[in-house]
């Protein structure tokens, strides 16, 4: 939401503050520019020289050139990654319209106006925020700028233009859809497994479509989609090979378990086409019988009005459980086919998967993201995945190995904890039968930490000394009920049956039972921190202690010395020639080379590894113009 703006009085302070003092009339006004830069998506922001980089270069030079006018760069760097221009809840944004607000920003200054956003809306709501607090705008290649009556028509126009302009496109193609999909016509798109994509038609391909028959009989046979996935990946039965015009190939792999649904969900193998709810006659061949079809249909609705064991059976973490102890007998089947090695693989890949919610009770599905080779795996909210534009704001998207990390890391501190598992589990046990409860949560504990059961050999049986090598270790999943994530805090529910069943399984003369369920709770503070480009999980308060150097950020700092060494010793006579002998373009050389001057309090830090998660080599590199006072960088740099 747009900030309101403050009193006449306030504005015409802050105003009248930005007047230099002691000067002649004609001395001009000393105007603080901000530099915004967006870029719609993470394609190529792990580069060293990027879209955002190359949008603050130009708005700089351009501030520069304006220098005479009283123009002045302020050092902070407001950038938007990977975010999109239809919504103006973004972090950077945010942040530089609060500095507007407080009167610290005179003029902001962007590439193109459809940096700042691209509804007409929201610009009008956002310049009248600047002009309530006396602050212009400039887009520095469109050749105008708000500050003058003009230049605010202008812009209005184009946006009123622009806007109309989507819209009509938008309306014309999604008729022509439409019509064509009446007529029965593929609209193009990448044609499904059993089809090749020929003029504009679908043309069967035999082969495929021989696979195609062949899922919809084994599933009507097997009536899983889990027996099913393994029959298929038995069978070879792979996903639709898809080669480009410049040679990369897509598709050939094993097919998962949506991908199984979604084939035996799909009307083109009947001949039909749909389109917003309604079914047309396709002009393509069918692949399967329609008696097959529906067959598949109703066993799918069949499967999907199944009572499942795993939805359903606890209410929100900070509540009480709902037919938690009810359906202990059900919690403890599941527990028991997992516990002996009966997972699914995509149970293995998201450890939370079905059991780990938002703080609003949304669902977050794991996700994952490649960049360079490398996979980066998230666990998102469901309103951020399916687009809820009303509901993304409260949308959480946290890094799975943090927070899968973490669950671990509670459980295994939890087993270990002598006082919990006696008040959880211990209640009405003798000496001898605690010990035994004791030494079975440390097995746990290392079974689900990868490690080797230890513990106290005194108070093991050999029974249990001989069992150590052939237990199947369990499964974290099935000691977890559900997981909360908050902005602040993690919520635990654990799985108390699940938890007694581990637990007798690494003793198993002891009959343990469940003694308080309000033990089975925990709240872990901990919050999502973006480091970079990147969303890391930060568990409780952050300890320097723990922080381990940055290589990236040591390197970057050594590099940057010794350039300017050379350009000092006259072993290099520019930067240019750094460029060339680095294989480096200029404009990083010489954005990276001030770094030579950094704080050595700060280079310390770096180099012991005490700096803050949000100090990044794309932060370093970011704050332009370097502040030569030592004092100076650590108000700018993200230092504590």
């Amino acid at each position: 939401m747009i900030e309101p703006s403050g009193s006449p009085a306030s504005r015409s302070r802050a105003r009248a503050g930005n007047r230099p003092k002691g000067r002649g009339a004609d001395q001009p006004r000393r105007l603080r520019c901000a530099v915004y830069t967006r870029k719609s998506t993470d394609e190529g922001l792990e580069l060293s020289y990027n879209s955002l980089h190359a949008q603050r270069d130009a708005c700089e030079a351009y501030v520069t050139s304006q220098k005479h006018e009283g123009w002045v760069l302020l050092p902070d760097a407001y950038d938007d990654g990977g975010l999109s221009g239809g919504s103006i809840e973004r972090p950077a944004l945010r942040r530089l319209l609060g500095d507007i607000a407080g009167g610290r920003v005179d003029i902001v200054v962007v590439y193109k106006v459809d940096r700042l956003t691209r509804s007409l809306a929201d610009f009008a709501k956002l310049t009248d925020l600047f002009d309530r607090h006396g602050a212009s705008f400039v887009s520095v290649t469109q050749q105008f700028n708000t500050s003058t009556s003009m230049g605010r028509l202008t812009l209005n126009v184009l946006l009123s233009f622009a806007q109309f302009e989507r819209e009509v496109a938008g309306e014309r193609i999604r008729d022509k859809i439409a019509m064509s999909k009446r007529r029965g016509m593929w609209m193009g798109g990448r044609p499904p497994l059993g089809y090749d994509g020929i003029d504009k038609n679908l043309v069967i391909n035999e082969t495929e479509a021989q696979n195609v028959r062949t899922i919809f009989r084994a599933y009507l046979r097997l009536g899983s989609i889990y027996q099913l996935k393994i029959y298929v990946d038995q069978c070879g039965i792979r996903s639709k090979l898809r080669k480009w015009r410049d040679g990369r190939t897509e598709g050939g792999v094993c097919i998962s378990r949506g991908a199984l649904y979604q084939i035996l969900r799909n009307r083109l193998y009947i001949g039909e086409i749909t389109h917003r709810g309604e079914i047309h006659k396709g002009n393509h061949e069918p692949i399967v019988e329609r008696e097959m079809w529906n067959a598949a249909q109703q066993k799918l609705e069949e499967q999907a009005t199944r009572p499942r064991q795993h939805c359903g059976r606890v209410g929100k973490i900070d509540g009480s459980p709902r037919q938690g102890l009810d359906q202990a007998a059900a919690l403890t089947d599941r527990a028991r086919s997992h516990i002996s090695g009966r997972a699914s693989s995509a149970s293995r890949q998201a450890m939370l998967a079905g059991i780990i919610f938002d703080s609003s009770g949304n669902r977050m599905s794991p996700s994952h993201s490649k960049k360079r080779g490398r996979r980066y795996c998230y666990y998102v909210s469901a309103p951020l995945i399916r687009g809820r534009r009303a509901e993304a704001a409260a949308g959480i998207r946290v890094p799975a190995s943090d927070v899968e990390a973490l669950v671990v890391s509670e459980l295994a501190s939890l087993l270990r904890n002598e006082p919990w598992l006696h008040d959880t589990f211990g209640t009405g046990l003798d000496v001898n039968s605690t010990g035994l409860l004791f030494a079975a949560g440390e097995m746990v504990a290392n079974d689900i930490l990868g490690g080797s059961p230890a513990g106290p050999q005194a108070s093991r049986s050999p029974d249990q000394q001989d069992r150590q090598d052939t237990d199947v270790k369990p499964h974290p999943c099935t000691l977890v009920a559900r997981v909360e994530v908050g902005m602040r805090k993690i919520g635990l529910l654990l799985d108390g049956p699940g938890l007694a069943l581990a637990l007798e399984e690494k003793a198993p003369n002891l009959t343990i039972t469940l003694s308080d369920p309000n033990q089975l709770r925990r709240i872990i503070p901990a919050h999502t921190l973006r480091c970079g480009k990147q969303v890391r999980l930060v568990v409780g308060k952050i300890d320097t202690e723990t922080c381990e150097p940055d290589p990236h950020l040591i390197s970057l700092v050594a590099t940057a010395r010794r350039w300017f060494e050379e350009l000092r010793s006259g072993h290099r006579n520019s930067l240019a020639e750094i460029a060339g002998a680095e294989g480096l373009d200029q404009a990083e050389v010489s954005r990276s080379i001030t770094l030579a001057f950094l704080s050595p309090t700060i280079v310390e830090m770096i180099i012991r590894g005490e700096q803050p998660p949000e100090l990044t080599v794309e932060k370093l590199r970011a704050v332009r113009p370097l502040a030569t006072s030592w004092e100076k960088q650590r108000l700018v740099l993200p230092m504590r």
